[in-house]
């Protein structure tokens, strides 16, 4: 047998209280004898014997009282058959997982009020405790104190789901921190109370807990269950333009192992249900609904997924944001124009593009900033600034088009070429050859899917002719050849997957060079050139994303971005690079009190103004419906003696089992009522033994 609080044991020598009182009332009397009176002394002498025997009770039963009584205080217990066991003196730390997946039911009852239930029984083990912490997934600082069992109790009644997911070693991280700075040498007890997703809790191989702690994993019965989200949502074209049908395609996922039968998938813009379809998902299968719609308005357009699937509702909605008819910006340089002015009427006769002309030799590079597109036409020099702030616009994402001079300079144009990841330029010396006409286009080439008519028709008549006046090697995609194999239009992607396209066309659009500037793909091809240039639509961000990348104009470097949500006003960490505006949103963590990150709508303004509408999601790593078993987790925690699993949380004698298993069997409540049993036994005693 041991004891919890063996200090009290001095109490002991209390038994020397009764005993002193015993001597006291026990002392020797004076016997007077009288003659002729035989009975009366045998009367005497049993009186004598009957009273000293009921004194020798009351001293015993007063003693042993006593002793029970300090041993209660003392809290004798028998100790716990594991090797683990628990310290009701050192620091207990409790972690509650309140992420979203704690939503799933459980016989209609959530995970989160289980684990709540439970963990409420749990601290009533620790109710003389004074070093008990309560760990959310929130990580607020009321969570860097400790405090006693009943000021957990209110605690725990105010958790809420959190949106931010913690990996558990993180989760440990969290409570070493509170260890070291409250009881560093031990011994400790942490428990984790959670759904143990396997999405979320992060590496748990090489988590390596500390010996002079123990860790008591208590995992919920996860059972399989259906759960849809959507994975991803993206535009069938660059941009989409108001009065015109759009299509928007819906990638959903079902993470669980229950099939779903048409779900009815519903597209709400700006409020109003546009669009609606149903898709069928077989356990961990995915879908794609495809959903057309059409704006009224120009601007940025909120934009809504919604459909109906439970137990697990938090991913049911998704937020996004589309610009309808952005313009696209057209920058046009020249040195030789061609004389029917090819480049401003394709670009002048739409109202989709903005474009600009300027004499390549006194334009402000400064308004590549502001282009989408830029086109050299018949620029003799590519050199100086130009040349640098043109290799920069391609490689933070602008598109380029090259249309010859006449007589190109290979000296001048080559080194320009080599900065743009195109090499081998050799230019075509007077006379010129005859023109030749263009192979027919490859119509499975993306770049042509739209651009001809749904034919079975083979190939193209009447294709233009050209005379190239150079040649390059080829480091993309040829989109129009002659027919000798020469490349006369190319598209080439150089510096990685955010720079920028360069086309690159074989000869002027002057006439004595071909007609293709007077053929029916002219047109189109410019069109889809522009349209290409237009960098697709970020329709939404994540909240997991560490850092995110917003498209700006005219920052300046030392310009200060706010995120503003109804009341909510955040200003992350940020930093302007040429055009793209990188921020580092907060984790719940770093908010004020009070402040959250929701799902939904946020503007992002500058000075005051509204610069562009964002949407933001939580991410769908919690809505992964897989789980780590109690078999499992031995075998990951195997060679850690100091780690104990749990089978179930949901059995009625949870507590009563963890009690038993790790702090032995409580004795305290036996000499309790073994101290009331003598008191009333020395009453007893008092009352009824007369003599």
């Amino acid at each position: 047998m041991s004891f919890l609080y063996p200090s009290f044991l001095f109490g002991l020598l209390a038994v020397s209280v009764p005993v002193a009182i015993h001597l006291f009332n026990f002392r020797r009397t004076r016997r007077v004898f009288f003659t002729n009176v035989a009975l009366l002394k045998t009367v005497q002498t049993e009186t004598k014997s009957f009273r000293r025997l009921k004194h020798y009770l009351i001293l015993l039963f007063r003693s042993l009282f006593v002793i029970c009584l300090v041993l209660a205080f003392a809290q004798p217990f028998l100790p716990s058959k594991s090797k683990l066991g628990l310290s009701r003196k050192g620091l207990t730390s409790l972690y509650l997982d309140n992420s979203y997946s704690m939503q799933n039911e459980l016989n209609e009852k959530r995970y989160l009020d289980i684990a709540t239930s439970k963990l409420d029984q749990l601290l009533g083990l620790f109710r003389n405790a004074t070093s008990l912490q309560l760990v959310t997934n929130d990580f607020s600082s009321q969570e860097q104190t400790v405090g006693t069992a009943d000021a957990l109790r209110d605690r725990v009644t105010t958790v809420r789901f959190a949106h931010t997911p913690r990996t558990l070693p993180d989760v440990y991280r969290r409570q070493l921190n509170l260890l070291a700075s409250h009881n560093p040498t031990g011994p400790n007890q942490l428990f984790w109370f959670s759904d143990f997703q396997k999405s979320t809790t992060g590496d748990l191989s090489r988590l390596k807990i500390d010996t002079t702690n123990r860790l008591f994993l208590v995992p919920l019965e996860t059972q399989p269950t259906k759960n849809v989200f959507v994975d991803s949502v993206w535009l069938s074209t660059p941009f989409i333009r108001e009065l015109q049908n759009n299509t928007l395609n819906v990638r959903v996922r079902n993470s669980g192992d229950e099939s779903v039968r048409n779900l009815p998938i519903k597209l709400f813009i700006d409020q109003t249900q546009v669009s609606t379809a149903s898709v069928t998902l077989p356990g961990k299968g995915a879908a794609t609904a495809t959903l057309n719609f059409n704006v009224t308005q120009k601007g940025f357009r909120r934009g809504r997924i919604t459909f109906e699937d439970y137990p697990i509702t938090f991913d049911n909605e998704y937020y996004f944001v589309i610009q309808a008819s952005p313009s696209i910006r057209v920058l046009h340089l020249f040195d030789q124009k061609s004389e029917a002015n090819y480049v401003e009427n394709v670009y002048g006769n739409d109202s989709l593009f903005v474009r600009r002309s300027f004499n390549a030799q006194n334009v402000d590079v400064g308004q590549l900033k502001t282009a989408d597109l830029v086109v050299l036409e018949g620029v003799n020099q590519v050199n100086g600034t130009l040349r640098s702030e043109l290799e920069r616009f391609v490689r933070q994402g602008g598109s380029l088009v090259i249309i010859p001079p006449t007589t190109p300079d290979a000296a001048t144009w080559s080194p320009f070429f080599a900065g743009l990841g195109v090499g081998g330029l050799q230019t075509q010396a007077p006379p010129l050859p005859p023109q030749q006409p263009l192979s027919a286009p490859n119509r499975q080439n993306p770049f042509f899917r739209d651009i001809f008519e749904q034919t079975n028709q083979q190939g193209i008549e009447n294709l233009p002719n050209a005379v190239p006046v150079w040649q390059w090697r080829v480091v993309g995609e040829r989109l129009l050849t002659l027919r000798n194999g020469t490349p006369y239009l190319t598209q080439s992607r150089t510096g990685g997957s955010t720079a920028g396209q360069v086309y690159i066309f074989a000869s002027p659009l002057n006439t004595e060079y071909g007609n293709v500037a007077q053929h029916a793909l002219f047109v189109p091809i410019m069109y889809k050139i522009a349209a290409q240039s237009v960098r697709p639509q970020r329709t939404a961000y994540s909240f997991d994303d560490n850092t995110i990348e917003v498209p700006v104009s005219n920052a300046s470097p030392n310009a200060v971005y706010k995120l503003m949500r109804d009341k909510l006003e955040i200003i992350p960490v940020q930093r302007v690079n040429g055009q793209q505006l990188l921020m580092e949103l907060p984790k719940s963590n770093q908010l004020n009190d009070g402040q959250q990150l929701a799902s939904g709508y946020y503007e992002l303004q500058l000075n005051g103004k509204t610069e562009k509408l964002l949407a933001f999601n939580h991410g769908n790593r919690e809505s992964q419906m897989e789980f780590y078993k109690p078999d499992e987790l031995r075998r990951i925690f195997a060679n850690q003696p100091n780690v104990a699993v749990f089978d179930s949380i949901q059995d009625d004698d949870f507590v009563e089992e963890l009690r038993q298993q790790n702090l032995g069997t409580n004795l305290w409540k036996y000499f309790v009522i073994a101290a009331l049993a003598f008191l009333l036994a020395e009453v007893a005693v008092i009352r009824f033994m007369k003599g």
